[in-house]
């Protein structure tokens, strides 16, 4: 439900009946997705493949993602190689949410940097805008904005979200359309895979 359908408008209006408006700070929507790292991610694949049932999405070298309905939602599990015993209490990849809109996301942002969270990376995957960054007992978490492009590679570019919406959705197009022939859980052709290094590459030289 919109906050127009829900008698809101994204304004708190103060009690005391003056009128005074208040814009109110961005909120996540849902979960996402939950990354963790594996110890043998063929077993692992395996695993939630064939026992579990979900679909696997995208698939790389060192990660999996995981979906158990790919048209509703890309990935809901982010598996990463990486994990050096199964005894290790890091295991936790990522915690990533949603957030409604790229105003939202810039929201965090401001935010993020006014609290002093670290930033860990800005970029866009051609599918999402993720903003990634340490919680106050430095677990990671990613906010994320869907852009409205179907994605299945696995692609993190780096992304200038205080331009304008155009340029924003400019630098995520140029993404999507050197990624958009990636199969649903299949890798990257090497060919796809040297087009996004140059350009993640092309990208951190301007930021």
């Amino acid at each position: 439900m919109s906050s127009e359908e829900n008698g809101h408008d994204g304004l708190h209006y103060h009690p005391d009946g003056i009128g005074e408006e208040i814009k109110m700070s961005a909120k996540v929507n849902g979960l996402g997705h939950i990354g963790f790292y594996v110890q043998d991610l063929e077993l692992m694949k395996d695993f939630y493949e064939n026992f579990i049932g979900m679909t696997l999405t995208k698939v790389s070298a060192g990660g999996a993602f995981f979906s158990a309905d790919p048209e509703a939602c890309d990935h809901e599990i982010a598996m990463m190689a990486g994990r050096t015993s199964l005894d290790d209490p890091h295991w936790i990849q990522q915690i990533s949410m949603r957030v409604d809109s790229l105003d939202d996301l810039r929201d965090f942002k401001r935010r993020i940097d006014e609290k002093g969270y670290t930033m860990d990376r800005l970029v866009t995957h051609a599918s999402a805008i993720g903003c990634y960054f340490r919680d106050p007992e430095n677990n990671p978490v990613e906010v994320f904005w869907l852009t409205g492009h179907t994605s299945w590679a696995q692609i993190s570019i780096p992304i200038d979200i205080e331009q304008s919406d155009e340029a924003v959705m400019a630098d995520v197009d140029r993404a999507f359309e050197i990624s958009r022939h990636v199969e649903l859980g299949k890798p990257a052709t090497p060919e796809t895979a040297d087009a996004i290094r140059a350009l993640r590459e092309e990208a951190l030289a301007t930021r």
